[in-house]
């Protein structure tokens, strides 16, 4: 089986799938599934776009509505994790994941899947520590601060992936682990993003809670965006490896676009659910809090006669 996986979409679904069309042709092959790191923007009307946290400027309907409408069908199955410029309005309709249209399947705001015999799972938004520990309290229509904070990551979303025993193949996440820069080139990623050099050397680039989630459970892969930039790591752990890759944004001459063969995946070429995370989403929904204040998490250990 073959992936295709896109860093930041940024509301080119359309020219995306021509890409991949002509990489199928330039190279006789046949891509079976494109993964997409955030900002897909799957914006439907103009409430959609008013709930998506941009500059004006940006704001523009983009192509996903044809897909939505059943103008245009995606070409290949799709899978996506939110990110930081999305239609919250819209996402949060799915919040335990969903088709957005057809063949185009969104994760919510965590969540684990099959496909092709692969476990794919995933986390929305990005970190910002002073909304970690809050409900998801947030409520349409947004305001100033919460059309932000909603794409925040949360502790109970942590939580609910922490549960995780099975192996995961591929997990995707918007922004990267922290630390995740010292397991690549990191002195070439200093130079070519500047900007990014004193959060690295202040280790403050990414999200400490998925560097922990990345030593839980850790994925033969995991994929990235966020940063507009390409950067590869190789993470060790006893007897394996993480392999991680972030990816640019859908602009001419970017590296946003990268296909990998997956030769042992030989399940059937469909989205279906995966059993753990039902298990694990069912058992800790009594935690799951929509006010300001996020109700207390129990241990690991707790949940484990709930889960298993």
């Amino acid at each position: 089986m073959k992936i295709a996986i896109e860093g930041c979409c940024h509301n080119q679904l359309e020219l995306i799938y021509k890409t991949i069309d002509y990489i199928e042709k330039e190279k006789n092959i046949k891509i079976d599934l494109l993964l997409i790191c955030g900002d897909v923007q799957t914006i439907r009307n103009r409430t959609d776009l008013d709930s998506t946290s941009m500059p004006d400027h940006y704001k523009e309907m983009g192509t996903f509505y044809k897909y939505y409408s059943g103008e245009l069908k995606a070409p290949i199955p799709t899978i996506f994790i939110g990110g930081n410029h999305e239609a919250s309005n819209y996402l949060w309709e799915l919040y335990y994941g969903g088709w957005v249209c057809e063949n185009v399947y969104y994760l919510g705001c965590s969540g684990v899947v099959n496909f092709g015999g692969l476990r794919i799972g995933g986390l929305s938004g990005i970190y910002k520590q002073r909304d970690y520990g809050l409900g998801h309290f947030e409520t349409f229509p947004y305001t100033n601060d919460t059309i932000r904070s909603i794409y925040h990551v949360r502790r109970y979303e942590m939580f609910k992936l922490n549960m995780i025993r099975q192996p995961i193949d591929i997990f995707l996440s918007h922004d990267w682990p922290e630390n995740i820069t010292r397991f690549g080139d990191e002195k070439r990623l200093k130079r070519i993003k500047q900007g990014l050099a004193p959060d690295i050397e202040r280790v403050r680039l990414g999200n400490p809670y998925c560097e922990l989630l990345l030593y839980k459970i850790k994925p033969r892969y995991w994929f990235a965006a966020h940063l507009h930039v390409k950067f590869a790591a190789l993470i060790p752990h006893d007897g394996s490896y993480t392999r991680f890759l972030s990816l640019d944004k859908c602009l001419p001459g970017r590296e946003f676009l990268q296909v990998l063969d997956f030769p042992e995946a030989n399940g059937p070429l469909e989205l279906s659910y995966d059993e753990e995370w039902l298990a694990i989403t069912k058992a800790t929904h009594q935690f799951f809090s929509v006010t300001y204040k996020q109700a207390s998490l129990p241990t690991e250990s707790q949940m484990q006669e709930y889960v298993y």
